[in-house]
């Protein structure tokens, strides 16, 4: 492949998840500064999982096959970047709801037209695709550094009167936002997202032509029906389960992670709580180098449990261990576990296990709970259930932080207990024979 094409390629992975980690983690401390209801927090929170399970239903498809990928790309961003802009000036709930829908319902396809402008022209898939697809790990990094410069106490700063360049940087950077200071700055992530989404929009338009693909006659229009139709075999049904708890678990923390890094009891200034939950994605790389060793070494279900026991480990710190601000760092190491060793290892066990013709709609079946469903049931709950652990404006993050921590463990007992998958060459239909 023509090295300016998978340089093309990696940059717009990059810039298409730098526009998704620029606004989803602190949001979950911003909606609330604007005074809506939980309901109403909810109901802006579902607004991408929705877009993601009408995406795996319909929205997908569709563009697939009546657009030219990149075209779509560049007008979706365009739309959907002004949107996001306008929410850093909308404090009106039925207003913000409305740009919020738009832009997610236009952001998740993009998701797959990515990956499918990528497919279209690499020549070997299999090698060449995964240093593309690192981009968008590398962009939801590179997105929470520039906040450590934006989210900052520029009245401190200029009290402090930092003389010369070194001095002046080493003071902007312990200067961060904090309380509801930290909470009405968040809104410039909506702006830093909105950029980057018009300069995606200007991008894709020098990206390879990708013509629409045409159905073939005899492809199933519903494919989703097939997908359904494989939970008829345990092992799969309790793996779709189990995938749906741990997706919980997961939105759980995007929820809560951000404002808890940020009290005063774990003390992590404002302008660095995003890069802190970047560590995250920076061990997520690193853990899938050594994914598949770890595969052949513990097997499927191993390797899902210790995922799963992730977020058992870092919640457990973040209730019992607040105070200790270097492990609450650390500990978002277990991220890359998390992801790696269960959402990563369930589209690869999709992979090895079911046929070629079945596999997109397997894919399909577990992107339902990940992206949508698993998604859309924590930002619904995770708005109220903070409210049931805060008094007084006092939260008892204790308390909250132990509900994921015992459904993470009872997740990894029933995988331990229930999940028994044929042997590797046995087809889900050969397994329940």
């Amino acid at each position: 492949m023509n090295t300016a094409i998978r340089i093309k390629l990696f940059v717009m992975m990059v810039l298409e998840f730098f526009i998704w980690g620029a606004w989803l983690p602190l949001i979950y401390g911003y909606l609330p500064s604007l005074g809506y209801s939980f309901w109403q927090q909810s109901l802006i929170l579902s607004a991408f999982p929705f877009a993601a399970i009408l995406g795996m239903f319909f929205s997908n498809q569709f563009v697939d096959r009546n657009f030219a990928a990149e075209r779509f790309l560049a007008a979706s961003h365009l739309i959907g970047g002004l949107a996001i802009f306008a929410l850093a000036y909308t404090q009106s709930f039925p207003l913000f709801f409305f740009l919020m829908l738009v832009h997610c319902l236009l952001y998740v396809p993009t998701v797959a037209i990515c990956n499918t402008i990528a497919f279209a022209n690499v020549k070997d898939p299999q090698k060449e695709f995964g240093t593309i697809r690192v981009g968008g790990s590398i962009g939801w990094i590179l997105a929470a550094w520039p906040f450590t410069f934006i989210l900052v106490d520029w009245d401190k700063v200029a009290a402090a009167n930092p003389q010369g360049i070194v001095d002046w940087i080493g003071t902007v950077l312990s200067s961060g936002l904090t309380g509801e200071a930290l909470q009405k700055g968040s809104r410039a992530t909506f702006i830093v997202a909105g950029i980057s989404s018009l300069i995606l929009s200007a991008f894709s338009l020098t990206l390879p032509h990708t013509p629409p693909k045409k159905a073939a006659s005899t492809e199933n229009k519903l494919a989703w029906l097939e997908a359904v139709k494989l939970l008829k075999h345990p092992f799969i049904l309790v793996l779709w389960i189990i995938t749906f708890l741990d997706a919980f678990i997961l939105y759980c923390y995007f929820n809560w992670a951000g404002t808890f890094l940020g009290t005063p009891e774990v003390g992590i200034k404002g302008n660095w709580i995003m890069p802190v939950m970047s560590i995250g994605q920076v061990s997520e790389i690193l853990t899938m180098l050594i994914l598949g060793y770890v595969l052949k070494r513990l097997g499927w279900r191993t390797t899902m449990v210790i995922g799963i026991l992730g977020h058992t480990a870092r919640f457990a710190v973040f209730a019992f261990l607040p105070q200790m601000t270097g492990l609450i760092i650390l500990v978002n190491i277990l991220h890359g576990v998390c992801y790696a060793f269960f959402f990563a290892t369930v589209y690869i066990f999709a992979e090895e296990y079911f046929p070629k013709d079945v596999r997109a709609s397997a894919q399909g079946l577990f992107n339902f709970m990940i992206l949508g469903m698993g998604s859309l049931v924590a930002n619904s709950a995770c708005p109220w259930l903070r409210a049931q652990f805060t008094h007084n404006d006092v939260t008892d993050y204790r308390g909250l932080f132990l509900v994921p921590c015992a459904i993470s463990v009872v997740a990894a007992l029933i995988l331990a207990l229930f999940f028994r998958p044929p042997a590797k060459n046995t087809t889900p239909a050969q397994a329940s024979a």
